[in-house]
């Protein structure tokens, strides 16, 4: 097996670390691998579309997630340093409201699977990252929702020191009590 799959505190999110074969040349990984996932995951995933984020340090992005069409996404991070959390918004989850978060970095070279059902947001900690993720659907702008990152009910430990920069989107994300979940 050419990485190490790791469940998380909320057992359907999953922290991925491939196994890096380097030297003086430099380094090789496989970033994915169709049957190991499966095999990890116990579902074979379709991704459809990849996505490329640049963001400077402070920046938060998130909590996003899409309330038809939903996305279940494997990110990591090619350049920089983030925190990244999903949340658990599926109503009649165990683990319903909870979080978990990981540092991914281009130097750990970790990702994260975030099932469907999960809220997603991450935390620029370094001077810039860059952020690659694959989504198992398409994005829908109109079934698009967000909740409050310093939601209370959530309770996520950001690695913070002053107030993050946030888009106009993410400043109006709501309470998980006022938000749309899943069944």
């Amino acid at each position: 097996m050419n990485m190490n799959i790791v469940k998380t505190a909320i057992p359907d999110v999953l922290l991925i670390e491939p196994k890096v074969f380097g030297d003086e040349r430099g380094f090789f990984f496989e970033s994915f691998n169709e049957k190991q996932f499966a095999g990890a995951t116990g579902k074979n995933v379709r991704f459809v579309q990849d996505n490329h984020s640049k963001s400077l340090q402070g920046v938060l992005r998130g909590l996003h997630y899409q309330i038809r069409q939903p996305q279940g996404k494997l990110v990591r991070v090619i350049g920089g340093e983030v925190f990244d959390v999903a949340v658990d918004l599926r109503k009649h989850s165990p683990t319903f409201g909870q979080w978990v978060g990981a540092v991914l970095s281009a130097e750990n070279k970790k990702q994260m699977w975030i099932p469907e059902g999960f809220a997603h947001g991450f935390l620029v900690t370094s001077d810039s990252a860059e952020f690659l993720y694959k989504t198992t659907d398409y994005w829908a702008p109109e079934y698009e929702r967000c909740i409050a990152w310093d939601d209370p009910a959530i309770g996520i430990v950001w690695p913070l020191d002053t107030i993050p920069v946030l888009s106009d989107k993410d400043k109006k994300g709501l309470l998980l009590a006022d938000a749309e979940v899943f069944a």
